[in-house]
């Protein structure tokens, strides 16, 4: 990914990876099981629109965040690698046994669900990284959120079926790959912040 080259695809992708829709098949069913199956739905949308908006609010306000903090570009850019290195390892070298032990009593309103497990931080530091990377292009990512969240979506709206299909090994399989491939990315951008920060420190100096 380097300066300039990220495209709408890659921006679709990397925001799907990092949203881990497959991963959350077992927390959603686990935190709704108490619940019948019409309604699961009927929350699974309205969770979804709620961290859509959450995501969508640093897409647009993520730049005053990091002028108010004084954060610089790369400094993102490298700690966003590291978020998603870690989240990827995790994806790779998942521990399921006891996701399916979790309890919740009631009705989930935005925690867990919106937020931390589709909205979490390695989401919002994808979303930040890719709105300060081509500012001007700032339509095009947000077109690629509202895309990576309807994909995410789709998979969590049928996360029923999907884990009777899959199955638990065919689960962590799938969460696996998507971890291989989210993880040559969070080097990859860590690499690009660490090089521009390096850049930015030579020139100062």
């Amino acid at each position: 990914m380097r300066e300039g080259t990220m495209s709408f695809i890659s921006a679709v992708i990397l925001l799907f990876l990092v949203m881990d829709p497959v991963g959350n098949i077992p927390l959603f069913l686990s935190v709704l099981k108490g619940v019948n199956a019409t309604r699961q739905r009927s929350i699974v949308v309205r969770e979804l629109l709620i961290a859509l908006a959450v995501l969508v609010l640093f897409l647009f306000a993520g730049k005053y965040v990091l002028k108010f903090l004084n954060i610089a570009e790369p400094s993102l850019t490298t700690a966003g690698g590291i978020i998603l290195f870690l989240i990827s390892i995790h994806m790779i070298f998942p521990g399921y046994s006891g996701l399916f032990e979790k309890e919740s009593e009631g009705e989930p309103f935005i925690v867990p669900l919106a937020i931390p497990y589709i909205a979490g931080p390695a989401a919002i530091a994808a979303v930040m990284f890719i709105a300060n990377r081509n500012p001007e292009r700032i339509m095009i990512w947000f077109l690629a959120l509202v895309t990576a969240c309807f994909l995410s979506g789709l998979i969590l709206y049928f996360a029923s079926v999907l884990s009777r299909w899959l199955g638990v090994r065919g689960i962590i399989a799938v969460e696996r790959l998507m971890g291989m491939i989210l993880v040559t990315l969070a080097v990859q951008m860590f690499m690009t912040g660490f090089i521009r920060f390096f850049d930015d420190f030579t020139k100062a100096g």
